[in-house]
């Protein structure tokens, strides 16, 4: 191991010391950013009547919120209207970081992963033993590149991470209003392992994680990136069409316009050919017990009609489910990849296909192993150094 990544072991263990096992709710919880998905988890949070803060730098958001009168929830979850910043259950609005994160039990990092990365960073000396950082979606090892983002920030604090590979709900958003569709079960798994009581004590907010033994096993459980850039980059004349095929001169009904009705049998064999690389390169790391291809898919994917189907984004929200899931699903297995000697050939062209579409050199943004504190040779090595970041071993 490196020097830098024994010094980040060594800040690592500090966050095992023995902890209260207490897994009853949380009761007082942070949310940082102010999209959709801050929205919904602070609702959610209102919900269950905790205290929830949300904070935003983005004066515009918060104005935002304020003027469209709070949180609308429609279709499934906990509908009803949430108010903020009145007297009596509300969510509370801040732009200062210190009056959202005081005090609070959970604080979730949301938006896309250059913002996640920011507040792991920023948060770093405002942190308190016992708080709990969730990464909701987290994707593949989003815990580990947060605590490293938080060790490098200086964090001293007997902190614990959450990396959840998704929320309760897909979510349609139109102005205040969100529409929620339920959606399956996400992984999820702690860091430091062994604090299944955090998990528990979030249920009520997060109903649906499946706990993972690692936030390795997690990560390899995250593909993300490989149903949906699949989904969203592949159409056109020369493949098979996806969902439900429509006559000549008709219009495609709206329950049927789903995310998972975007994948068709070309979509699908390509999914399956990056399943197919991710299990061989989980394996090389010891992780085996993987989901089969269907399964992946109905998680990231949803139904393809009905009750749990997911909405096709816009094609905004489009382009940054395309760059997330290079940066922070499909990069971390390249990285893993090389180190392991596993060919993931299917894996880089979609990368590649990816950057020539938005322009972009997303690679180098993505998320590496030794960028994030895991600076092996070898695979066994590596396998040594997250063992030692997620059990405390010397």
């Amino acid at each position: 191991m490196s020097a830098g990544f024994e010094d980040f072991t060594r800040a690592a263990q500090s966050l095992r010391r023995p902890d209260p096992q207490r897994a009853a709710p949380f009761t007082r919880f942070a949310v940082l950013g102010g999209g959709a998905d801050a929205r919904l988890l602070a609702a959610l949070c209102l919900a269950e009547g905790a205290e929830v803060t949300l904070f935003s730098a983005y004066g515009s958001e918060l104005d935002a919120l304020r003027q469209g009168s709070g949180i609308a929830l429609r279709g499934a979850g906990p509908v009803g209207s949430y108010h903020v910043d009145r007297d009596g259950p509300a969510v509370r609005l801040t732009a200062e970081l210190d009056a959202a994160v005081t005090g609070a039990e959970a604080i979730f990092l949301t938006g896309p992963v250059h913002k996640q990365r920011t507040y792991a960073m920023v948060l770093a000396e405002h942190l308190s033993d016992g708080q709990v950082l969730v990464l909701a979606p987290g994707r593949s090892l989003g815990a580990v590149e947060a605590a490293w983002m938080l060790r490098i920030g200086g964090c001293t604090a007997d902190v614990t991470l959450v990396e959840a590979q998704g929320l309760p709900y897909w979510i349609a958003a139109q102005g205040s209003v969100l529409t929620l569709s339920e959606a399956g079960p996400m992984t999820a798994a702690t860091l430091p392992r062994g604090r299944a009581h955090v998990l528990e004590a979030l249920a009520p907010v997060l109903p649906n994680l499946a706990a993972a033994e690692s936030v390795l096993a997690s990560g390899f459980a995250d593909l993300s990136g490989a149903v949906e850039l699949p989904a969203l980059i592949m159409g056109g004349a020369g493949l098979a069409p996806a969902g439900v095929e429509i006559p000549m001169g008709g219009v495609p009904l709206a329950e049927n316009t789903t995310f998972a009705a975007l994948i068709g049998p070309d979509q699908r064999r390509v999914i399956e050919a990056l399943a197919e690389e991710r299990r061989n390169v989980a394996a090389a790391f010891g992780v085996r017990d993987l989901p089969g291809t269907d399964a992946w898919i109905a998680t990231f994917a949803g139904a393809e009609r009905g009750a749990g189907s997911r909405p096709v984004p816009g094609r905004a929200d489009a382009r940054g489910l395309i760059r997330d899931g290079v940066i922070a699903s499909l990069a971390p297995l390249v990285s893993a990849a090389s180190l392991a000697g596993a060919p993931v050939p299917v894996t880089q062209g979609l990368i590649r296909l990816a950057e020539a579409m938005l322009g972009a050199d997303l690679a180098a943004a993505g998320r590496k192993l030794d960028a994030i504190g895991i600076t092996a040779e070898t695979v066994d090595s590596a396998r040594r150094a997250f063992d030692a970041l997620m059990t405390g071993a010397r």
